[in-house]
């Protein structure tokens, strides 16, 4: 067997499994219980240093 069809058997199965698992893990992170903090950070970032009042 090639190095080709070896590396090609691996990313049509554990490959391919591996990327799902990776982005379903990416996708449900920002919704982890202790994020809330961060997420609110994250999203009031660019307002810092503006003044409201002009």
């Amino acid at each position: 067997m090639s190095t080709y069809d070896t590396l090609r058997h691996f990313a049509d199965s554990y490959g391919l499994a591996i990327m799902v698992l990776v982005f379903v893990v990416l996708c449900l992170w920002p919704f982890r219980p202790g994020a809330r903090a961060d997420n609110h950070k994250a999203a009031n970032m660019i307002f810092e240093g503006q003044d409201d009042g002009e």
